[in-house]
């Protein structure tokens, strides 16, 4: 398996058989990521309606593609009414040849200036299971009570009220047994993290930061 990560909470997920991108936002979104990376996509997953994990342009280009699949929540769908959105929920399941996702809650925070359209009903999350790993996507969420587990854990870890801050992101990896966590939500500049205070609350786990187009392979 290949991750790439890219700008806030864009990661691609590369196994031998499938290409799997969740949240191409529109932090730092040029043309050249649609030609170098966010291309011959199977499926696409984004976690909840705000344009940092949308990005209108990057997602329309990559859907002429007749075998990409767009996947999110009824709320995105909405949202954007003008995109083919193939709308899941809590619960369900999208199944491949060689992966699993199970579709799980997020609970995005609320502060004041999201009133209205801003506002996040219907986050989601994503477990993939792809080669004999759980890679957990939590989306935008602040910590929350849930039974679930995984391998790999990509957590937000800006705080601000909106997503879980680095405290909570450390307590959140233990939950969920995750073996390897790779922080994100990490790019807009009006959230910025405090890295010596990430690397204090994340030293009983193994983590690994990654840079804007660094790709891991596990």
């Amino acid at each position: 398996m290949k991750i790439t990560k890219f700008a806030q909470s864009c990661i691609l997920i590369e196994s031998t058989e499938n290409r799997i991108l969740v949240d191409p936002g529109n932090i730092l979104f040029d043309e050249s990521l649609l030609a170098e990376y966010w291309n011959d996509i199977d499926i696409i997953l984004v976690t909840h309606k705000h344009a940092d994990h949308f990005c209108v342009p990057a997602i329309s280009q990559m859907l002429k593609n007749a075998k990409t699949k767009l996947y999110s929540s009824s709320e995105v769908a909405g949202a954007y009414s003008e995109i083919d959105v193939n709308i899941v929920k809590v619960g369900d399941e999208i199944a491949g040849d060689d992966f699993k996702i199970e579709v799980v809650d997020s609970v995005h925070g609320y502060m004041p200036f999201l009133k209205g359209d801003g506002e996040i009903n219907e986050g989601l999350g994503y477990i993939i299971e792809i080669e004999g790993k759980r890679f957990y996507v939590v989306g935008d969420s602040i910590c929350f009570k849930n039974d679930y587990k995984c391998d790999i854990l990509c957590v937000p870890v800006s705080g601000h009220g909106l997503v879980m801050g680095t405290f909570e992101a450390a307590l959140y990896a233990k939950e969920v047994e995750a073996s390897l966590v790779i922080p994100v939500h990490m790019d807009n500049p009006r959230f910025p993290v405090d890295l010596d205070f990430l690397r204090g609350d994340f030293k009983d786990l193994n983590y690994r930061v990654l840079g804007i187009r660094e790709c891991l392979v596990i």
